[in-house]
């Protein structure tokens, strides 16, 4: 989609003045459609009339349809590849392999290990063959099964474990503190944990057309989280300058983590270049399922000690995350759950082992929560039967170990992100105590009288009238980082033009943030507005023409391109103080960056990797029909501190979204692989929650402001995705007193210990 021209400007005889005051501090006075309001979002008519055009909407003139061939083995060697039949069917125009791939054959986000196409063997079920170009999708799906590939099956490498016992992982990271063996403790858990393979399953599956544009070069128009990423991986592969490929970001159905890596973009861009026409690639929902990464699945064994008065002794813990064939984001993951292992709370004696392994399972990255999920379960777990072993409340067990200001993290990283003279009857503030003594206040819902059977566990199935339903309710804490970690490079580009337009005064934002739900389209809008005082906000086509905003991931947008955008209107306001806009336009642009963060030590895991951590305790009811194994949700309460709320009715979708995806993976996400073949690649039998999953939600938000954030803000989307599934699973265990080490939870889990199956 081309940028849009800026409208003429116009003279008159009256010009604006800038703002007076310094904008955009903690605390920013209200402006209507400014910090802290909510707007109505740009795209949100086009959303509910159907009239948005998504990347799977686009069509070009002469447009061809792209598919991909993609191995039915979890591992084989590729001996021969036949494209004979293919090329010869009537409209076919293009059939390429390894072979014709005209740069480099290798891509990846961190390490360039993903083959574009697979030349001599497949790592995993699914892995793209070939590809094929013709004037419908259904032909050029029936030439791709006309390519005939000749494979010799090797052996499978499925179990993630044996795969770190022969040393074939990606990352290895320790972390140690202290000396857990010197202790002597009152009591004593031990248990392993298994965390299940969650699909990102946005709604709208990987999408995109590639446009030759007559040079040799190429314009791609695709659903991305991260252009400038995408462009830096797909130009060595086409063997293209990167300015002979302009790539702009199309309409997006979700994200979630699943459109941080490449899916279509080289080879339609390949196809396209081939044929000298458009050529537009759609997944279907079984490609999608397996032509995306996932949440990484988990194996666990943790062992948490307390003394008397219920202080955390020491914290042991091994954990082993699947990320399948391909490197992907994996060691980025793996940093992130051996830094984020114990959760919000002191512990001076640690030993954590966290690694990444290789497998010839679907490759795993990027999902919200970022491997801080998986630990999540575990050490939540952990403290609610380490609790019960001391005969403490949750809460208060919790509370007794719960991070301060100044708290040392197990990484040795200070907690320093809230007002340093803030303080509570003398102590450095806690605000994850603050927290747990907001949620303790809220009534638990009450079990109504003669309930309707739509309430209760199997619903309209007519399973049961009360009888075998118990109630319980359980808690979960979780610790999220924000931004990029470990001393990445994490910048983000915005520019900022004024200028007038037919009388009236207009700001310009011009970013590549791709906007994936998550609103950012508007809190552009609402920063420009509160810093310059305008009311008309324009924003610009997000794509290679802007500077990178880096990725809509890790809860970083706001953070880091909101901040890129009040930089530059910043810039724009001094120089409006000098000029008058009647004697032209006023521009600015500025690249933003957070305080610098160091790699973690690769013996100890010491090192302050995080930018800005955030907090988010769940409250999970819930209603359990002990005798058939169903589960009803029955209410989740939420306290979030948010530092800042920049679009409260946006923040609050986030919350409920990042919830929606917790109870997914409690108790029905996961994609299931048998020796790397995947079993459930559709919506008929990968599960996702619906509206008449999700319970009502009570919301509690917090602004503890952060003085090294933009407007004191913290990254909001993914914390509630932590903490909702082991709330979740805590009340389920309150209700069947069964120890529950598996997620999602599933009604043999509940029912086992009866003899028989669901």
């Amino acid at each position: 989609m081309p940028e849009p021209a800026a409208p003429q400007q116009s003279a008159r005889t009256e010009t604006p003045t800038p703002p007076t005051r310094a904008a955009g501090g903690v605390g920013t006075p209200h402006r209507h459609g400014g910090v802290g309001s909510s707007p109505t979002r740009p795209d949100a008519e086009a959303k509910a009339n159907g009239a948005f055009d998504y990347a799977s909407d686009l069509a070009f003139p002469g447009m061809l349809w792209g598919h991909t061939l993609r191995s039915p083995h979890p591992r084989a060697r590729i001996v021969a590849i036949d494209t004979a039949a293919a090329r010869a069917l009537p409209g076919v125009a293009a059939v390429l392999t390894a072979d014709d791939v005209p740069g480099k054959r290798h891509y990846g986000l961190i390490e360039a290990d993903q083959p574009v196409l697979a030349a001599d063997e497949v790592n995993y079920q699914g892995e793209p063959v070939a590809i094929v170009a013709a004037e419908t999708l259904d032909l050029a799906r029936r030439a791709a099964e006309l390519v005939e590939v000749e494979y010799e099956e090797l052996e499978t490498l499925w179990d993630p474990e044996e795969a770190v016992e022969a040393g074939n992982y990606f990352r290895y990271q320790p972390v140690r503190v202290g000396d857990p063996d010197a202790q002597v403790p009152a009591a004593v858990v031990t248990r392993e944990y298994v965390v299940g393979m969650q699909d990102q399953a946005p709604l709208g599956p990987e999408s995109g057309v590639a446009v030759p544009s007559g040079d040799g070069g190429v314009e791609l128009f695709v659903a991305t989280q991260w252009v400038h990423s995408d462009l830096e991986q797909i130009a060595p592969c086409l063997g293209l300058e990167p300015d002979r490929i302009h790539m702009a970001i199309a309409g997006i159905g979700g994200a979630f983590g699943a459109r941080e890596d490449l899916s279509v973009q080289i080879h339609m861009a390949m196809l396209a270049l081939a044929t000298a026409r458009p050529v537009k690639m759609m997944y279907d929902r079984a490609e999608s399922f397996v032509g995306h990464v996932h949440r990484h699945p988990a194996r666990m064994r943790y062992e948490h000690a307390a003394d008397v008065d219920g202080k955390l002794l020491y914290v042991k813990a091994r954990i082993v995350l699947d990320g399948g064939a391909y490197a992907s984001t994996t060691e980025a993951v793996v940093g992130n759950a051996a830094s984020l292992a114990v959760g919000p709370y002191e512990v001076e004696h640690v030993s954590v082992d966290a690694w990444g392994a290789r497998t010839n399972n679907p490759p795993c990255g990027a999902m919200r929560g970022f491997g801080g999920v998986q630990t999540c379960f575990a050490y939540e777990s952990q403290m609610d039967a380490l609790a019960d072993a001391l005969g403490l409340d949750p809460l208060e067990f919790r509370r007794r170990n719960a991070v301060a200001q100044g708290s040392k993290l197990i990484t040795g990283q200070i907690v320093d992100a809230y007002d340093p003279s803030r303080s509570d009857d003398g102590r450095p503030f806690s605000p994850l105590a603050d927290m747990l003594g907001r949620i303790k206040t809220v009534p638990v819902p009450a079990v109504p009288v003669g309930r309707d059977i739509v309430e209760l566990p199997g619903g309209t199935g007519n399973t049961t009238h009360g009888e075998g339903v118990r109630r319980g309710v359980g808690y979960g804490v979780g610790l999220k980082n924000v931004c990029y970690s470990e001393g990445f490079d994490d910048y983000s580009t915005a520019s900022v033009r004024l200028e007038l337009v037919d009388g009236a005064t207009v700001a310009y934002v011009h970013t590549a943030a791709a906007e994936v739900g998550q609103g950012h389209w508007s809190l552009q809008a609402q920063i420009a507005r509160t810093e310059l005082g305008v009311d008309r906000v324009e924003l610009l086509a997000n794509d290679t023409k802007a500077g990178s905003a880096g990725s809509s991931s890790a809860s970083r947008q706001s953070y880091m391109t909101g901040g890129a955008v009040k930089a530059a209107c910043e810039a724009v306001r001094e120089l409006w103080a000098d000029r008058d806009l009647a004697d032209g336009p006023i521009e600015a642009t500025r690249v933003f960056r957070h305080r610098e963060t160091k790699p973690m030590d690769p013996v100890t895991g010491q090192g302050e990797s995080h930018v800005q951590l955030a907090l988010c305790v769940h409250r999970a009811t819930v209603d359990v029909d002990v005798e058939l194994g169903l589960v009803k949700v029955v209410d989740l309460t939420c306290v979030q501190d948010v530092g800042k709320a920049m679009n409260p009715v946006a923040l609050e979708g986030q919350i409920h979204g990042g919830s929606a995806q917790g109870l997914g993976l409690a108790v029905m996400e996961e994609m299931i692989t048998d020796r790397g073949r995947v079993r459930n690649a559709s919506f008929t039998d990968y599960l996702i929650p619906t509206i008449l999953d999700m319970p009502p939600m009570r919301l509690h938000i917090v602004e503890n402001a952060d003085p090294e954030a933009p407007y004191g803000l913290r990254g909001a989307g993914e914390p509630p995705t932590l903490s909702s599934t082991p709330a979740i699973v805590a009340a389920i265990r309150d209700a069947t007193g069964l120890a529950l080490t598996h997620i999602p939870v599933r009604p043999e889990h509940l029912t086992a210990h009866l003899g028989r199956q669901p």
